[in-house]
């Protein structure tokens, strides 16, 4: 089935090519399907290529979705130009009296500032809160997860000394093996990381309301979620595309930044050699049982 995207958007060419089927708004509103209403708060500061890794997963599902991409009012992306924010994005203002059945909260470079101290976190609180009773299931992604994890639940992150960034080896706990979240899931995993702090081992496990999935020894807890599944955290980034993580690191350099290699990334350890995917079919399986399980199965077909 198709994922349905505003008119010109720049990511659809780029999925077209990749020959997932993707639909305009116009030809969407033709069909007598109820489709699934999904809401991105995009918080990349690249966002044609966040579009373009979301999208790409969404897409690989047999439900038609609506997608929304959401930005923030109180702060002015600088890496993205105004005429595709105002052709592509809303503002919390004009959508807050509508009822979604997903959210996605992506991650942001921010991760160093006090949640406090972010120029627009009074935002963010607003609209986690109006997502406790207009949104079906949410989507934390790395400073999305850390950020719920926060307001909702007090779990505060925790610097590192080092740049956690590669990709890592994930085990599932066998008591969660069930969980529908993890359906397909191998019982290790691997997953890119990109962030400068981390959630203790410890802290998810000691919250009544929260579940421990899948961890790694070197980056820490990774899938966490609610007990009622309104709410599924990932600290990590399984949407990447191939490079991303190469392009990260190269910007750093750029930058004059003193940055580690990202860890079991580059063949051989060499960042002239091109790093390979290892991590797109876990990808897939966590946004479409995410869509499945918490999201199509959850949702009525009418808000009240």
């Amino acid at each position: 089935m198709p994922i349905n995207v505003p008119k010109n958007l720049p990511a659809k060419d780029v999925l077209e090519l990749e020959n997932i089927f993707v639909m305009e708004d116009e030809r969407a509103t033709m069909q007598d399907i109820r489709p699934l209403n999904i809401i991105i708060l995009n918080l990349m500061p690249e966002k044609e290529k966040t579009e373009a890794h979301l999208l790409r997963l969404l897409g690989n599902s047999p439900l038609q979705l609506n997608i929304t991409f959401l930005r923030t009012a109180t702060y002015q992306p600088k890496n993205v130009s105004h005429s595709h924010l105002e052709a592509f994005y809303q503002d919390f203002d004009s959508i807050k009296d509508h009822k979604f059945d997903g959210m996605i909260i992506t991650g942001a470079p921010i991760e160093h500032i006090a949640f406090e101290d972010v120029i627009y976190w009074e935002e963010m609180t607003r609209i986690m809160d109006w997502a406790e009773t207009n949104v079906t299931s949410n989507l934390h992604i790395c400073w999305g997860a850390q950020a719920v994890l926060y307001h909702l639940y007090g779990i505060n992150k925790v610097p590192l000394e080092q740049k956690c960034s590669g990709i890592f080896r994930h085990r599932i706990d066998p008591v969660m093996r069930n969980v529908e979240l993890l359906r397909g899931f191998d019982d290790e995993f691997i997953a890119p990381h990109s962030r400068h702090t981390n959630i203790a081992i410890e802290a998810p496990e000691e919250h009544d309301e929260l579940l421990l999935l899948a961890s790694s020894k070197e980056a820490g807890p990774f899938l966490m979620m609610s007990k009622d599944g309104r709410h599924i955290m990932a600290t990590g980034h399984l949407e990447y595309d191939t490079v991303t993580l190469k392009e990260e690191y190269e910007r750093d350099l750029d930058r004059g930044l003193s940055v580690q290699i990202p860890a079991h990334y580059f063949p051989n350890n060499d960042p002239t050699e091109a790093p390979m995917n290892r991590w797109r079919s876990h990808a897939h399986l966590l946004f479409s049982n995410w869509l499945n399980y918490y999201v199509y199965q959850q949702t009525p077909y009418e808000w009240g």
